[in-house]
């Protein structure tokens, strides 16, 4: 899913289009973690200045605010931009380059280029320490390290020295198993590297999977939903974008999480469709039908084993599209928080698997089951027919004559 930003209308709202052959982003995606960083930074506002006079050179002579491209080069391959620069637009582009951001690469001709997930493409660099369940089988594949680490050192800390806070604390598994022997009414973490936390899941139902029985697991309130001081978890309010629609005390409204901290760039996390976010964000979109059934995160998990049958995880990424201090290409923007991409990861316990599923476990509890209530009623059988042999035998005994 794609969002189309330009141009605004007059009642100051963005249009959703479906992309066939490309999609529309905003030039700016792949360097806002450098220009909205740098309106705080005077270090950088020099910048700013040189880069509102070199964008032709830098951007590739920008028409507007959006730029067509194919989605291979939005998510993976990248958007390039800073093509043969020269003289201060040169500087510009090294600087952008040496930011550091994830989400902006070199490109072997020296061009470089903005993806959503480049980064991410062939990495699995992490590297895990997990629990082998030895002792404790409610914590088997719990992630007890994450590259040698304890914690995370993305979010804020407490300012007690050494005090890990909730928000860097890794819990749970990577969601490609659970703890077993699940109970109606808990629930359970995971720990998912895309979004640098550990989510909470919560029992929904009882389900059927293919006449697998199991339970359904879902997010909660605590997502991103309920977020700020009065929730205990301010720690995920890092506060590094400026001028943006936040609250007070520098917390995103209900439905949103700022992940700067955690890919390098100003994204914003919300569910598709903006599912449960806050009004200030959604009112200024035009399009969103968010749907709980299709744009809720879910897992259905085999209450005995832990297995996974099929689950859904989805997310979407936001960008803040805004008027950037000395840029003139955005002096008439209005702030809004602009839907860029949402990302679906499924999972479903295929025909194979089900059948060996169904063999080697739910028809030999099956049989057990049953094996289990022959066994209590052929000793109840049993039971009772000594009880009538006794009473039949006690019935016979006959009273000697009395002389």
């Amino acid at each position: 899913m794609a969002f189309h930003g330009s141009p605004m209308d007059d009642t100051n709202t963005i249009a959703p289009f479906s992309w066939v052959h490309g999609i529309m982003i905003s030039i700016f995606d792949g360097v806002k973690s450098v220009l909205q960083i740098s309106e705080n930074d005077p270090g950088l506002a020099l910048l700013l200045v040189h880069l509102n006079a070199n964008l032709k050179a830098v951007f590739n002579d920008p028409r507007s605010m959006f730029v067509s491209t194919s989605v291979r080069e939005y998510l993976f391959d990248g958007v390039r931009f800073c093509i043969n620069p020269q003289g201060i637009a040169k500087a510009i582009c090294n600087q952008i380059k040496e930011s550091g951001s994830k989400t902006i690469r070199e490109k072997s001709d020296g061009s470089l280029a903005f993806s959503f997930f480049g980064h991410k493409n062939g990495s699995g660099h992490e590297v895990y320490e997990v629990h082998t369940g030895k002792g404790d089988p409610m914590r088997v594949l719990e992630i007890q390290k994450l590259d040698d680490s304890h914690n995370l050192q993305v979010w804020l800390n407490a300012s007690s020295e050494g005090e890990t806070s909730v928000c860097n604390q890794i819990n749970g598994t990577d969601a490609s198993a659970y703890p077993p022997f699940r109970q109606r009414g808990d629930s359970m973490y995971i720990f998912s590297a895309d979004i640098c936390r550990s989510v909470q899941l919560f029992y929904q139902t009882d389900i059927q999977y293919q006449g697998i029985p199991g339970y359904r697991y879902s997010i909660g309130e605590n997502f991103i939903n309920d977020i700020g001081p009065e929730h205990d978890n301010e720690c995920f309010c890092v506060d590094k974008l400026a001028n943006v629609i936040k609250r007070k005390n520098g917390c995103l409204y209900a439905g949103a999480l700022d992940l700067t901290t955690c890919l390098d760039a100003p994204v914003i996390l919300t569910l598709p469709h903006m599912l449960g976010a806050s009004n200030e964000y959604r009112k200024m979109i035009r399009g969103l039908k968010p749907d709980a059934k299709k744009h809720q995160t879910f897992v259905d998990v085999q209450s005995l084993t832990g297995t996974p049958l099929q689950g859904g995880k989805r997310v979407q990424f936001n960008m803040f599209l805004k008027s950037i201090n000395r840029i003139g290409i955005t002096e008439n923007l209005p702030t809004v928080l602009m839907p860029a991409i949402w990302v679906e990861e499924g999972i479903q316990l295929n025909g194979e698997m089900v059948a060996f599923f169904k063999k080697k476990l739910i028809n030999t509890l099956k049989t057990l089951n049953i094996v289990h209530w022959a066994t209590l009623c052929g000793g109840i059988g049993v039971a009772v027919a000594c009880l009538i042999y006794y009473i039949y035998q006690r019935g016979r005994v006959v009273e000697p004559p009395v002389k």
